[in-house]
């Protein structure tokens, strides 16, 4: 790579502030963003933002807490509005009870998981999202697994693969963007990262025949963005987890499989990361391995630590500036593709709906194994 520097280029601080702060997605406590949260976005506009149910009271809220975070960010770079909303146990607002993927991978019928995803999506879209990390790309391969499960459309990779790319078209149909998780898979893991760092130890070959492929699908279907996992691979590099490795996402994903769209980290708090490296190794790591943005889900002290690293080590080094200006690159181009033009906004009244409902009960009928 030939740097901006070495091009007699150079960003300017307050370009470098800006970049910094596009590369996080920001969370926060409560139902709406407190004067400290918001001071800070003022300071540093961040990509978007990640509500949990902690943040959720009712549908109304939810489209009201959207427009006000909406409205903290400068309209030029509007905000990735998120939430993981996948259905069963990770289902963050509950007004239609959703299933677990698990349950439409045994239906097995593509059409009918599109039509889940369009249905789930203009939920979302209603209350004023327009990003959903969801679906889970793993395969549930161990039974031990107690964070994956039913969370994973099957344990077969190929049922995985084409549930997967159905479920982001009925999302995209809705006008809602997706993003597959955890790369390069999380479902042979008998440890939560949530809590600890989990090792998959399998030759290179077993991965790439079983976690890789829905992946492969997936990039191939034109996915835009990808979830990386904080999970270790000894097989692929027995130094970092994936999140940090340039061999997993820049060598593998990149290169290998051909992704060019926008990668992102899963939550940068959790204990398999968190407090076991130092934040700056992590985010020099990480960005030297193509990570483009960065989950940050509640603490604002690490928020702000994250941002101020993120300008000191562009700063310090021309290749993290430039990097950095590729990830922007990425981001302004999923912007354009799926936040400049305008989308019909259903009304909020589907959120819970007897249809969405009756087809929930429906799926449970079908599905539950």
């Amino acid at each position: 790579m030939i740097s901006r520097m070495a091009m007699g280029e150079q960003t300017t601080l307050a370009e470098r502030k800006r970049a910094a702060s596009q590369r996080l997605i920001l969370g926060f406590e409560g139902t709406s963003p407190g004067p400290e949260f918001k001071a800070f976005v003022a300071k540093a506009p961040p990509a978007g933002f990640i509500l949990f149910a902690r943040n959720i009271e009712e549908p109304a809220q939810v489209a009201e807490l959207n427009k006000e975070l909406s409205a903290l960010v400068p309209a030029h770079s509007p905000a990735l509005l998120s939430v993981d909303q996948e259905g069963g146990r990770v289902l963050r607002v509950r007004e239609t009870p959703w299933p677990p993927m698990r349950w439409l991978g045994n239906i097995d019928q593509v059409q009918t998981t599109r039509n889940t995803a369009a249905a789930m999506g203009a939920e979302l879209r209603a209350m004023g999202f327009n990003l959903n990390w969801a679906p889970c790309a793993d395969v549930d391969s161990n039974p031990d697994n107690p964070v994956i499960g039913d969370r994973s459309f099957s344990r077969d990779p190929d049922v995985v693969s084409r549930h997967v790319n159905a479920f982001l078209d009925g999302l995209h149909s809705a006008g809602m963007m997706g993003s597959v998780k955890h790369f390069p898979g999380h479902g042979d893991t008998a440890v939560d990262s949530h809590l600890d760092l989990p090792v998959v130890d399998k030759d290179v070959g077993d991965i790439d025949h079983l976690e890789l492929a829905p992946f492969k699908a997936a990039i191939a279907h034109g996915v835009d963005l990808v979830m990386s996992a904080h999970v270790m691979f000894p097989a692929l590099d027995e130094s970092v987890p994936a999140t940090m490795s340039s061999v997993i996402l820049r060598d593998w994903l990149r290169n290998k499989l051909g992704f060019a769209g926008v990668l992102v980290s899963d939550d940068m708090e959790m204990g398999a990361v968190r407090g076991r490296y130092p934040l700056e190794q992590q985010l020099d790591l990480a960005t030297r391995a193509s990570m483009d943005l960065f989950l940050m889900c509640k603490s604002l002290d690490l928020q702000v630590e994250a941002w101020e690293t993120l300008i000191r080590l562009a700063e310090s080094d021309p290749i993290h500036d430039d990097l950095s200006t590729t990830s922007m690159g990425r981001l302004a181009r999923l912007r354009d593709r799926h936040l400049k033009q305008s989308i019909r906004v259903p009304p909020l009244a589907v959120v819970g709906g007897r249809a969405h409902t009756d087809l929930a009960n429906l799926l449970e009928l079908r599905g539950r194994a």
